[in-house]
């Protein structure tokens, strides 16, 4: 996913918030992410759903001005 920087750091933003350095998270982002850890594809799935709605609502906002 390093091809996606916006998609990375979205999925980055979420791992960070979902799995806080307190939890008995045992890999950083960068880890998780080289050993693509079922923490990493959590959080990659939860950008990319967060990217198609931002998508869709962005879309909404367009057409809302065109009319």
């Amino acid at each position: 996913m390093q091809h996606d920087l916006q998609l990375r750091a979205a999925a980055r933003a979420i791992y960070d918030n979902v799995y806080p350095p307190i939890d008995p998270v045992p890999f950083s982002f960068d880890e998780a992410e080289r050993l693509g850890t079922v923490e990493y594809r959590q959080a990659v799935g939860a950008a990319q759903d967060a990217r198609s709605v931002l998508a869709a609502q962005h879309d909404q906002l367009l057409f809302a001005a065109i009319l």
